[in-house]
C-alpha cells in the first residue's frame, strides 16, 4: 500500500559526511510530515530531524548546525544531508511519515526499513 525506501547509509570515518534519501510510494493522498528517526544499540528510537508540508523543520539538538534536511514534495522524497558526522552518530536510520492515503480519513505514521550508518573514531 505504502512503502518507504531508504539509501545512503554506509560506514564513514569521523568528521566525514553521508547524504540518506528515502522514497515513500504507494497510493499516496498527501504527506503531513515526513524525516529522519534514528536508534543506537540499546537506546530507543529518537527524532534526528522532521520537515511538515509547510516545509519547517525540527532537528534534535545533538544534530543542529550538522545536519540538513530537505524535502521534495513533487516526488514525496527526503533527504538527510549529514556532515561533522561522529561516533555518537552511529545507528540504524529510519525514515518516517506522517502521511494520508487515499479513500481513507486521518493520517497514520509509516515506517522505511532503516539504513545502518556507522562512523569510526
Amino acid at each position: 500500500q505504502v512503502q518507504l525506501v531508504e539509501s545512503g547509509g554506509g560506514l564513514v570515518q569521523s568528521g566525514g559526511s553521508l547524504r540518506l534519501s528515502c522514497a515513500a510510494s504507494g497510493s499516496i493522498f498527501s504527506i503531513n510530515s515526513i524525516g529522519w528517526y534514528r536508534q543506537a544499540p540499546g537506546k530507543p528510537r529518537d527524532l534526528v530531524a522532521t520537515i511538515p508540508s509547510d516545509g519547517t523543520t525540527n532537528y534534535a539538538d545533538s544534530v543542529k548546525g550538522r545536519f540538513t534536511i530537505s524535502r521534495d514534495n513533487a516526488k514525496n522524497t527526503v533527504d538527510l544531508q549529514m556532515n561533522t558526522l561522529k561516533p555518537e552518530d552511529t545507528a540504524v536510520y529510519y525514515c518516517y511519515a506522517l502521511l494520508r492515503v487515499h479513500g481513507f480519513v486521518g493520517s497514520r505514521v509509516y515506517w522505511g526499513q532503516g539504513t545502518q550508518v556507522t562512523v569510526s573514531s
